[in-house]
């Protein structure tokens, strides 16, 4: 793990009002930040769309500390504008998987989440990259695209996760399996059969640990896929994940490396971070140790 240092006492928040939980809870956040002895040099809750990224960008020209509330999407899309900054990025888990919080070790709890920022520590962090756009935590290609390009917003807004699994059930007979190549860092390439396939810099994707063996701060990209062409394969993969067990090495392929090149047939699109922001084929590289996040000092990941 790369080393670490105190945080910032004083910094800006920002949260995005339309995510799930974040029109809810921006005065409470406010409060309890304060209470916790972070010093808060302005706060804005943010509604509009257009409007978060001149936020952002702002508030960390102005702060040695940002503070951003909202789910992984909103995370992943203002990840940007820390690279290359001293300024250290800090988060609340305002969403619906929250699975960068739950990477960086801080789960999904209000609470949890203050206590990093107001008695953690930095931690230097790569980020992933997919045609040399930052994202987060993890991307995705095959049924988990699918059913975010197609969930109702308030089936997902007021149900959460169990929404999400409602609606795969419906969408998964609509899904086809599809051919993976993917070109490692020695220019091979691997052509296998797949259902699903995770692009990650972080361990957790739709809230759940997928990919065991990656570090935020490894220096490698992992694209993990689950192979086969069976969705029965695909659900007992997931089965198999959320129980813990070894029957899911079976199930899924993995590739590591700093640069991957990754195509589709037939053509894939590809969720970042739960927004759909690509498709194959796509260039896959790690952003090494790029930007500073504000981390527990006891990361204990919850799954």
């Amino acid at each position: 793990m790369s080393a670490t240092a105190d945080l910032p006492k004083e910094a800006i928040l920002i949260v995005n009002a339309m995510s799930r939980r974040g029109a809810d809870v921006f005065e409470e956040a406010r409060d309890k930040l304060t209470a916790a002895g972070v010093r808060l040099i302005d706060s804005h809750a943010v509604h509009e769309p257009e409007e978060m990224e001149p936020t952002v960008k702002a508030a960390i020209a102005k702060a040695p500390m940002v503070i951003i509330g909202g789910g992984d999407g909103s995370l992943s899309s203002n990840v940007d504008f820390f690279v290359g900054k001293d300024t250290v990025f800090a988060i609340l888990p305002l969403g619906t998987a929250n699975s960068f919080a739950k990477t960086l070790g801080i789960g999904d709890n209000l609470d949890s989440a203050v206590d990093a920022i107001a008695n953690g520590q930095r931690r230097r962090i790569d980020l992933g990259m997919i045609d040399g756009d930052y994202f987060a935590n993890a991307a995705a290609l095959g049924l988990s695209p699918l059913i975010a390009d197609t969930v109702p917003h308030k089936l997902k807004r007021y149900l959460g996760m169990f929404g999400y699994m409602l609606w795969a059930v419906r969408v998964a007979f609509k899904f086809r399996p599809f051919r993976l190549i993917v070109t490692d860092d020695e220019r091979k390439r691997h052509r296998v059969w797949a259902t699903e396939a995770r692009i990650a810099n972080g361990t957790h994707h739709g809230g759940v640990e997928l990919v065991e063996s990656q570090e935020l701060d490894s220096g490698d990209i992992v694209i993990q896929a689950v192979t086969g062409r069976s969705l029965i394969r695909l659900a007992w993969s997931w089965f198999a994940t959320l129980l813990k067990l070894s029957a899911k090495e079976q199930t899924v392929t993995e590739w590591r490396g700093c640069k991957l090149q990754l195509d589709a047939h037939p053509a894939q699109k590809i969720s970042v971070d739960g927004e759909l922001v690509a498709k194959t084929p796509v260039t896959i590289e790690i952003a090494d140790a790029c930007i500073e996040v504000a981390a527990p000092r006891d990361p204990n990941p919850t799954g």
